[in-house]
């Protein structure tokens, strides 16, 4: 087993991921060194499954600071298990691993992380989370909808739909993602309707009366520049934010009459809770 691993300065680890995800869209490890001033990207293969060094380097572009690879020991399945923890959220949500037990007095989320980036460990997916949890489920079933953009895994839709709301969907550029997410929804017995689109390139965003938008900020902004195919959405949760980038989203989407309702911060990283008023 090879893991090549990239370093970056940390202001520009935002897009440096969203370009290295095109290249591995399986998902990277992702490590703070310096005292966070650099970021450490991770990937693991097989020899010649891993993206070729001249991608890689063309992707981070100046951001780059180092380009590593090296062999894995043997017990690396084991410590790679070991990474991926399981995490309880709300006193309502255990996410997990299949390999970790259940516990029987938390709603269960069980997601394979070898099958697409996004387990519920990381600072951003869980401040989504927390939101979601604490999200009162509309009285009226109409406004019970739910749109993931950008759905990875399916994490966030999967714990909407096991937390009440539905119709639930996720879309995601990565046809992997899209794939994952069908597959991780099937396996927790919730139905979450998924399909492709690109944020960037695709117009207005699918939309839904409460949208899960755990993306980098240059895809935030797409979606708030190109609006909503319908309705802007009642209640929008938005992550994948570094915290001095959080006043910029909320503005941007402001004037689609969303208001900021709360913020969350976790390390470095910070979740907006937006609403459009009553």
């Amino acid at each position: 087993m090879i893991r090549l691993a990239v370093r970056v300065r940390r202001k520009d680890a935002d897009v440096v991921l969203a370009e290295l995800l095109t290249l591995a869209p399986s998902g990277v490890e992702e490590a703070d060194l310096e005292g966070g001033a650099i970021v450490e990207y991770a990937v693991y293969g097989a020899p010649g499954e891993l993206p070729d060094l001249p991608d890689v380097e063309a992707a981070v572009g100046g951001a780059l600071v180092e380009v590593r690879t090296t062999e894995v020991a043997d017990d690396w399945a084991d410590r790679w298990r070991q990474f991926h923890r399981p995490i309880e959220v709300g006193g309502r949500l255990y996410v997990r691993p299949p390999w970790e037990p259940a516990r029987d007095e938390l709603m269960d989320l069980v997601i394979d992380p070898g099958q697409a980036f996004g387990t519920g460990a990381h600072h951003t997916t869980r401040l989504c989370l927390e939101l979601l949890v604490e999200e009162p489920l509309a009285g009226d079933a109409g406004a019970r909808g739910v749109m993931d953009l950008g759905c990875g895994s399916g994490v966030l839709a999967i714990a909407a739909a096991k937390l009440g709301w539905s119709p639930v969907a996720g879309v995601d550029h990565e046809l992997e993602s899209v794939r994952a997410t069908a597959e991780n929804a099937a396996a927790n017995g919730v139905e979450v309707a998924t399909d492709r689109f690109d944020l960037i390139r695709g117009g207005a965003a699918p939309t839904a009366p409460l949208v899960l938008a755990n993306l980098l900020r240059p895809l935030l902004l797409c979606v708030a520049r190109a609006g909503w195919a319908g309705e802007p959405p009642r209640t929008l949760i938005a992550s994948g934010l570094l915290v001095h980038e959080a006043d910029e989203v909320a503005a941007a989407f402001a004037r689609h009459g969303l208001a900021e309702a709360d913020r969350r911060t976790s390390a470095e990283w910070a979740a907006l809770l937006l609403r459009r008023p009553a």
